[in-house]
């Protein structure tokens, strides 16, 4: 995969390389934008959101410093990308989507790649999964003002958040958040631009 070179360059560790190797992301990309798979850029999917582009998806896995031990949530599964790759670092991969029609597709990849280890809903991300708490690392894929207070409720002591912050319509920040007996440390990373986290069901998507 010609970006797995240009993210060696900037220096990506080769565990997370070495995950993102494994997942082929062409996969997780339908009809004429196949042919961009391979590319460093964000591409269309169904109902109106995105897979994220690999350097982004490279430097917020990064950034959650992943161990085999692990239990991470995501927020946004979108077309399933980013819940592979967090597959092949963790434990178990808890991973929430609003629109069935995507959750739907993404669960079938996730199959065809035998992993094991992920479990896709359909389900109202901003609420997290309080049934599965506490979680060692915790990804959103959508944008929030701030850091959503009930999900840094379900992440353990001493883990790890990485989310997008801001404006919908506006280049967001890409932050970390570790959670200390001390309080939260943030740690800006990068300038983003994500779909907004919008709380509930999709009602519309037909399926």
């Amino acid at each position: 995969m010609k970006f797995l070179l240009m993210l060696r360059n900037k220096g990506v560790s080769d565990k997370v390389l070495a995950a993102m190797e494994k997942v082929p992301r062409d996969m997780f990309v339908e009809g004429h934008f196949k042919t961009h798979a391979l590319d460093d850029m964000a591409l269309p999917i169904d109902a109106g959101q995105t897979i994220s582009q690999p350097s982004v998806v490279a430097k917020m896995t990064e950034a959650l410093d992943i161990g085999p031990r692990h239990k991470v949530l995501e927020i946004g599964t979108g077309s399933g990308y980013q819940a592979a790759i967090l597959s092949h670092l963790a434990r178990r991969v808890y991973s929430q989507e609003r629109h069935r029609v995507l959750s739907i597709k993404a669960r079938a990849r996730i199959e065809a790649l035998k992993l094991q280890n992920v479990v896709i809903t359909t389900a109202d991300g901003s609420l997290g999964m309080p049934d599965q708490a506490p979680f060692d690392r915790i990804i959103l894929t959508a944008a929030a003002e701030d850091p959503p207070a009930n999900l840094l409720e379900q992440l353990r002591m001493g883990g790890i958040m990485v989310l997008p912050v801001g404006q919908s319509n506006a280049v967001q920040s890409l932050i970390k958040v570790e959670k200390t007996p001390e309080g939260l440390n943030y740690t800006e990373l990068a300038e983003v631009r994500f779909v907004p986290l919008v709380a509930g069901v999709a009602k519309t998507d037909g399926v």
